[in-house]
């Protein structure tokens, strides 16, 4: 089945395509600048860091539905082992296995397709069994550091935690920003909050992953206008689940990866941030949230920090 005439209305007016350059693999984090990170800089007054990652567990968000997505399965390899002889410097070491999407990560570009087409206009199938992503993968990002912007939508719209399947549109986005006291802008990191990590730090997993409130098909034509670098929320889905649209799946996913070439994250713990920036009375900060760099990767783990 055909995506539908609407979608692809709106992602004509949000193709970022060729905007910096045939080659290019980064998408909006070009409009990370020398001069944006120097801004977010400035916004650190008292030094506080709110770490936004949730613990890699094996009893973590996943619950196999999404088939191959596992929770780190840790196992240690070496205890207190002398590798170099009796009397020496004992070692322990360990190993993980995990899906790279399995709790706080980023998605890359190549993460989803649509038409057969990723970001740029390069063939899906640049993503291989071995070589895993061709071009554009998790690699490609070698720093994110920018201001944060938490758009905290619960608190906008005076509740705690939106409801399941609710979901965020431009108007919400409109009132966290009122609320937040600032306007966002080029180069910026919009974080989401939804209140929805509550049902995942509570040990539901189940429904922390649906019904879930995330945001609309409406709303990357918001982040586009505004030039936002990136987008993270603090659900399991992204955007509302299940989709607003029948049998319309994942197409925020594709506006924002396929179309813009902006990254997004899953899973991001907002709670103590919440609180932090509601007592504070500002609602912008320095993020660093740089991925892992595994070479030809669709996503990576990430601990971001935000820095108040």
């Amino acid at each position: 089945m055909s995506l539908p005439d609407a979608f692809h209305d709106i992602a004509k007016r949000v193709n970022n395509w060729g905007r910096w350059g045939a080659d290019d693999e980064i998408g909006t984090l070009n409009l990370i600048t020398d001069e944006v990170v120097r801004q977010a800089a400035a916004t650190v007054r008292t030094g506080r860091r709110i770490p936004l990652a949730l613990p890699l567990q094996q009893d973590g968000v996943q619950t196999g539905v999404i088939p191959g997505r596992v929770n780190p399965l840790h196992a240690m390899v070496q205890i207190n082992q002398e590798i170099f002889g009796p009397g020496t410097v004992a070692c322990s070491d360990d190993v993980v296995t995990m899906g790279l999407q399995a709790a706080t990560h980023w998605d890359a570009l190549p993460h989803v397709s649509h038409s057969g087409r990723l970001y740029n206009g390069r063939s899906a199938d640049t993503v291989t069994p071995h070589g895993g992503a061709g071009f554009s993968g998790i690699g490609t990002v070698r720093h994110v550091v920018s201001r944060g912007v938490l758009l905290d939508v619960a608190r906008a719209r005076g509740t705690d935690r939106m409801d399941g399947g609710y979901a965020v549109t431009p108007e919400d986005l409109d009132a966290a920003e009122e609320l937040a006291g600032t306007r966002v802008r080029a180069g910026d990191i919009v974080l989401v909050r939804t209140g929805q990590i509550q049902a995942c730090l509570a040990g539901d997993r189940h429904g922390y992953a649906y019904p879930s409130p995330g945001l609309s098909i409406r709303t990357p034509e918001w982040f586009h206008a505004r030039d936002v670098a990136a987008v993270a929320n603090d659900t399991l889905t992204f955007e509302v689940f299940p989709p607003e649209v029948a049998d319309l799946w994942l197409p925020v996913h594709a506006l924002h990866l396929v179309e813009m070439g902006m990254p997004q994250g899953q899973n991001w713990n907002l709670e103590k941030l919440s609180t932090a920036c509601g007592e504070a009375g500002r609602y912008a900060f320095l993020l660093t949230a740089t991925p892992e760099p595994f070479t030809g990767a669709t996503g990576s783990p990430v601990a971001p920090v935000a820095v108040l």
